[in-house]
């Protein structure tokens, strides 16, 4: 039996959430002794109500727990994760987002009880610290996705447990983790060779140092997010893009120092890219996106292109586009080049196509007579 998660709960959260704090701890607690070993699968996601007690009766009964998301029940404490230690062991799938009271000690429980787990999300529990990733990387050796955005007390030696044991890990997010340098990133790079999804956003004091630790390492990386890695620049990108052919997506937002030279690395070496984010990358010109709309994944696999506050980007950007065949959504906000005029011209070619521009007033709209709401005459969505 698959449980994705209650109907009846959602609606009652969203209807009457007092009545609903007082007695979905008691509906958990009755699915679990209905279901029992029969339950693989449930998601209590913004259960609010859901607590440590009714957390462990769920365990002692269902008992072949596979995959359990608890993402936003802040209720729980690490008692709960001493009870799936002791009676969940065949756990492969745990969301803890944003479940703040969870320290270390969870960790510790987990990795001695839950020693089957691929899929773990820690996302915003901030009082982790590299002696609970330790513990947990120590037991449970078969991690392949670990989601540790917001974690802010984590720094490089954490990454260094990492690396030396979950060698296996294919996804690693690291967003907002500002305490992670290029050390840190060059250890993750070596220990774990299959990696295929990273996201750094926010790690401001990345270099290219952490692009060439990939690039060497990680050929089979697919997803790269690094906004606001100010720091980061051409010749990294230039590596990174002749070693690893099947990136698919990229953020690159507020890279400010990367060029059109970077563009055309990615039109040349990595066919596949089907997502890329470009904003506030403002020396990025015309010549950038004639690059990638002439390239293979530009005809054939460019989905979507985001080049807010782009601000050397013209109507002549939009004629190359035309060539994207494929292109469903760009963004376009800020960029002060761009008229209207050439959207409509692009969108008489990509029909298809959704762009999210912003045209502010030259003078401030006179006023109209009448009380009616009025809509903006600023944000546009052609």
């Amino acid at each position: 039996m698959t449980i994705f998660s209650c109907p009846f709960c959602i609606l009652r959260l969203q209807q009457a959430p007092r009545l609903v704090v007082l007695y979905l701890g008691r509906v958990v607690e009755n699915i679990s002794k209905r279901c029992g070993g029969f339950l693989r699968k449930l998601s209590l996601r913004g259960c609010i109500g859901v607590g440590d007690s009714s957390l462990k009766t769920f365990a002692q009964n269902c008992r072949n727990i596979e995959h359990l998301n608890l993402n936003g029940c802040t209720k729980i404490t690490d008692s709960t994760c001493y009870s799936l230690s002791r009676f969940c062991s065949k756990l492969k799938h745990l969301d803890l987002t944003s479940c703040v009271s969870i320290t270390n000690s969870s960790l510790k429980g987990i990795s001695e009880g839950c020693r089957s787990l691929e899929y773990l999300n820690l996302s915003w529990c901030d009082q982790i610290t590299k002696d609970g990733i330790e513990a947990l990387v120590r037991g449970c050796r078969g991690l392949k996705s670990l989601l540790l955005r917001g974690c802010t007390q984590l720094e490089d030696e954490a990454l260094k447990h990492i690396q030396n044991y979950c060698h296996e890990l294919v996804s690693l997010n690291l967003q907002s983790c500002s305490r992670v340098t290029d050390e840190g990133v060059v250890q993750i790079c070596r220990g774990c060779p299959r990696l295929q999804a990273l996201c750094l956003s926010g790690c401001g004091n990345l270099t290219d140092a952490s692009l060439t630790a990939l690039a060497l390492n990680c050929p089979r990386l697919q997803i790269l997010e690094a906004a606001r890695c100010s720091h980061l620049t051409d010749a990294g990108f230039t590596l990174l893009a002749r070693n690893c052919h099947d990136l698919e997506k990229m953020d690159l937002e507020e890279c400010i120092l990367i060029t059109d030279s970077t563009l055309s690395q990615l039109s040349i070496h990595c066919p596949r890219l089907q997502a890329l984010s470009l904003s506030h990358c403002e020396l990025i010109t015309d010549d950038g996106i004639l690059h990638l709309s002439n390239s293979a994944c530009g005809h054939e696999r460019l989905r979507v292109l985001e080049l807010d506050n782009c601000l050397l980007i013209t109507d002549v950007a939009l004629e190359h586009l035309e060539h994207c065949r494929g292109l469903e959504r760009l963004e376009l906000y800020d960029c002060q080049q761009v008229t209207r005029a050439g959207i409509k011209r692009m969108r008489a070619q990509l029909p298809h196509v959704k762009v999210h521009a912003y045209f502010a007033p030259v003078t401030p709209p006179s006023a109209v007579g009448g009380g009616g709401q009025r809509l903006c005459r600023c944000c546009v969505i052609l």
